[in-house]
């Protein structure tokens, strides 16, 4: 009897010992995904996978999911340290309807994810194109984001966070192009070569948020195109087109502060910089401020370089 315990237990640890390295070896660094492709395959190069969302549980934290061809790959929820690139397929498309394009919610305090060359489109009727609830850190490279009923990127977290977004196009969104807030400590924020047209607001610094830009593109939004309030919101901008937003080009409100360096700011319908809700903006000097609905800076600080 005993030894006939001893064979089943052995055999239950070799069962086990074996699964574990089965799934081990079904997450691969490397993923892939294609317009072709089904979710049921390994999602390697030859027998890839459909959606993102099907390959993202067969690839291993710190590994990437590249897009083979052109294809709609679903939305997805990235939970671990990865990148998800569409380099390769000329349009990766995630298309939405009626919810989040890409919901992030990895580990606060080590994960870092990274979304590149990424179509993201609402349709009119998805809510956020990328929710980030908690990340150590956010990359979003040479996507476009467009088409969502709330937000382009929402990125709304409990904790130190950053969030660095390049070469991006983010438009026609009802909310905020970018919305940046945290509860609990700090986020800090970069935005280079970005353009932010036709959303309510195009970037909004919320509380808890330091943010810069530079070189970007801030027009024809049904708002404003900048806006820092929340009490403890900061955005700095250089070298940036503040042009044709229904309301105001900057906007520090409500205890935020927005620093504007060497930017055109004009035909905006309200005032082309404006403070307000003791709120703070402040300039160099050196910016060509002309052709809004009020002209010049309104209570603004003027600040001399160092």
């Amino acid at each position: 009897m005993n030894k006939f315990r001893l064979t089943v237990k052995l055999m239950a640890i070799a069962i086990f010992m074996f699964a574990f390295a089965s799934m081990a070896q079904a997450q691969a660094t490397r993923t892939w995904v294609s317009g072709v492709g089904d979710d049921a395959n390994p999602c390697s190069r030859t027998a890839p996978c459909k959606t993102f969302a099907g390959a993202i549980s067969k690839t291993a934290i710190c590994g990437e999911i590249d897009a083979l061809d052109p294809g709609g790959f679903g939305a997805v929820t990235i939970t671990k340290p990865i990148t998800i690139d569409g380099t390769a397929a000329g349009i990766a498309g995630v298309l939405v309807s009626g919810t989040n394009g890409i919901i992030i919610a990895a580990n606060a305090a080590t994960d870092v994810v990274t979304l590149r060359a990424l179509d993201i489109n609402g349709i009119c009727s998805g809510l956020n194109g990328i929710q980030v609830n908690s990340a150590k850190e956010v990359n979003v490279e040479d996507c476009v984001i467009y088409k969502f009923t709330q937000n382009g990127i929402n990125f709304a977290v409990g904790a130190a966070s950053m969030l660095n977004v390049r070469n991006t196009v983010i438009r026609d969104n009802t909310g905020d192009g970018v919305g940046v807030s945290t509860s609990t400590g700090q986020v800090k924020g970069s935005f280079i070569h970005c353009s932010f047209t036709g959303n309510g607001n195009g970037l909004h610094a919320k509380i808890n948020s330091r943010l810069v830009a530079s070189d970007c593109n801030f027009s024809g939004n049904s708002n404003n195109g900048v806006l820092a309030d929340g009490g403890t919101g900061v955005i700095r901008i250089s070298e940036s087109q503040i042009s044709n937003n229904a309301a105001n080009g900057v906007n520090g409100g409500s205890g935020g502060v927005v620093s504007i360096n060497s930017c055109d700011v004009h035909n905006n319908g309200g005032s082309g910089a404006l403070v307000s809700g003791g709120g703070e903006v402040d300039t160099y000097g050196n910016n060509r401020i002309f052709a809004n609905g009020t002209d010049g800076c309104v209570s603004c600080t003027a600040k001399t370089p160092a």
